[in-house]
């Protein structure tokens, strides 16, 4: 039985993975959750799998639900604040460690968890956003290993040999007969309605994805399609990949989740409903499969499988972050703590859709910062990043 630690265990990656482990009891046994300061629904969570420990964000939130389960009389230990979320990260008994933590917040637990040399199913892909270099040179002198559950890096990882898969970041692709990886994009809700102004769409409207479920960030990310570019970097960290070596099409289906070409010609592709119970099965058991709870793909209900390559006048994000990642760590750790004020900011209805991507624009090419090193460079420019754009976009709406 795998001992796990779900870090953002009430977000939508946690709540599948949880989903997974009650259809298969015997294989799991769910030891430590971390959540933010959703009390209600971490009350349930230590209702239905009785966690040794856990760890809200903050003290108000840690209080409340400590008096709640102790009325319930659950045994569970309540924990609060940033320490003790990298605490629960490398505790010795773990065997696994989902990091589903939104944002730059999941950086310090998922590093803790490198260090103690536990299996990381990664989900966080901020961690390799705004530190990749320090990331992986953290895993490579680390006994841990990485296994992503993002579905496009995961639909990639089932279709690698099993030389890549156990040597992520290292392996040569192209010695291991690999010619290139497809990323696939659905385009998010807004991608065939190229005429529609974006300056009135409401948050509702950016958030109800036509293919995923999803949490209300990464909804935003996926009609900007900067999270595609965010994915694309990953995939350069995770898979030692070149330029030349990554391709995003855009696929509006979303039943291909990713590709991978290989030098004889021939494609592999990963398809499935799109649930991402489907990724976080396979992340969970691998190099074994297990029932995952999700719907089995029926082709004779599939009218066709389309793709198309993206237009970056329509998804200026999407450029935003190739463009960063050639300017280096600095940039990109910019550019993702810009954008996730501004995805707040439209989710609180203080600026419009079309506003993120100025802003982000703005505040990138203002910016310059020197090349950081350090874990302690990367949060310093984040939070300088983060003063400025809240100044911006308080400017713009007083």
């Amino acid at each position: 039985m795998k001992k796990i630690t779900i870090l953002g265990s009430t977000g939508s990656i946690g709540r599948s993975a949880l989903s997974v482990i009650q259809k298969n009891p015997s294989l799991f046994k769910v030891v430590a959750l971390v959540a933010n300061n959703n009390v209600s629904l971490m009350r349930k969570q230590c209702e239905l799998f009785s966690p040794d420990l856990v760890v809200m964000k903050d003290k108000k939130s840690a209080n409340i639900l400590r008096k709640q389960i102790k009325d319930r009389k659950i045994k569970t230990h309540v924990l609060s604040g940033k320490k003790a979320i990298c605490e629960l990260a490398s505790l010795k008994e773990i065997d696994l460690v989902i990091s589903a933590i939104v944002g730059i917040a999941g950086l310090l637990p998922t590093l803790s968890a490198i260090k103690a040399g536990k299996t990381i199913l990664l989900a966080n892909k901020e961690s390799l956003v705004t530190c990749g270099l320090i990331f992986m040179q953290a895993l490579s002198s680390s006994k841990a290993k990485i296994i992503p559950i993002d579905s496009e890096h995961n639909a990639i990882f089932q279709v690698l040999p099993e030389y890549v898969q156990k040597n992520l970041g290292i392996a040569n692709l192209n010695k291991n007969g690999i010619k290139s990886i497809i990323l696939t994009a659905s385009g998010g809700p807004f991608y065939e309605d190229k005429k529609k102004n974006l300056s009135f769409v409401t948050p509702s409207e950016v958030c109800s994805h036509p293919n995923w479920s999803m949490g209300k960030k990464i909804s935003v990310d996926s009609a900007t399609m900067i999270n595609k570019g965010f994915e694309y970097v990953e995939a350069k960290w995770l898979f030692n990949a070149s330029c030349s070596e990554i391709n995003i099409l855009i696929h509006p289906e979303s039943i291909i989740h990713s590709m991978v070409e290989y030098i004889d010609g021939a494609i592999l592709a990963q398809l499935s409903v799109p649930d991402m119970k489907v990724a976080i099965s396979y992340a969970m058991s691998w190099p074994n499969r297990i029932s995952s709870g999700a719907s089995f793909l029926n082709f004779k209900k599939l009218n066709s499988l389309t793709f198309f390559e993206p237009n970056f006048k329509q998804f200026p994000c999407l450029k935003l972050v190739l463009d960063a990642f050639s300017e280096g760590q600095a940039a990109m750790t910019v550019l993702n703590a810009v954008n996730e004020v501004t995805v707040s900011a439209f989710l609180n209805s203080k600026i419009s859709f079309n506003k993120i991507a100025e802003i982000n624009t703005d505040i990138l090419m203002s910016s310059s910062f020197l090349e950081p090193y350090s874990i302690e460079e990367i949060i310093e420019i984040d939070m300088r990043t983060r003063i400025k754009s809240e100044k911006k976009i308080q400017s713009l709406i007083s």
